[in-house]
């Protein structure tokens, strides 16, 4: 379903859409587990693309989408979502435990992720050989 959701039309073929849909289906379980209110994790989910897009689109490093990370969490600056932007939607626990799960999912990773956004591939080379 969450292939589907994220509309991954290439999963079998392309190691971006498998890491994606990895990245997205362990945030939702996570999210799960902490017994996450349908809203909150609404607003998980949505921190979770929030700062993936902060990379991929944005190009944003390291350290300036951790501010917006801060911005979006406390509520500051402009926020395009319901979830993102309501410094009530999460206890102080579950926001720690969100940002200890970031931290560990994608900011531990972050060069790996900009090189999957942005790293120059080699074309495959089909011949006879």
């Amino acid at each position: 379903k969450m292939e589907e959701f994220l509309n991954l039309t290439q999963l079998k073929t392309s190691l971006k859409e498998a890491i994606l849909l990895d990245y997205y289906t362990a945030g939702f379980w996570w999210a799960k587990e902490m017994n996450f209110s349908l809203i909150q994790l609404s607003g998980f989910m949505d921190l979770l693309n929030f700062a993936l897009e902060n990379l991929s689109n944005k190009c944003m490093t390291l350290g300036d989408n951790l501010k917006e990370l801060e911005r979006a969490m406390s509520g500051r600056g402009e926020t395009n979502s319901e979830g993102r932007g309501d410094p009530n939607l999460f206890s102080i626990e579950q926001a720690k435990a969100i940002i200890d799960y970031l931290v560990i999912s994608l900011f531990k990773h972050y060069k790996a992720y900009e090189y999957l956004f942005h790293g120059r591939r080699e074309e495959p080379v089909i011949c006879n050989e």
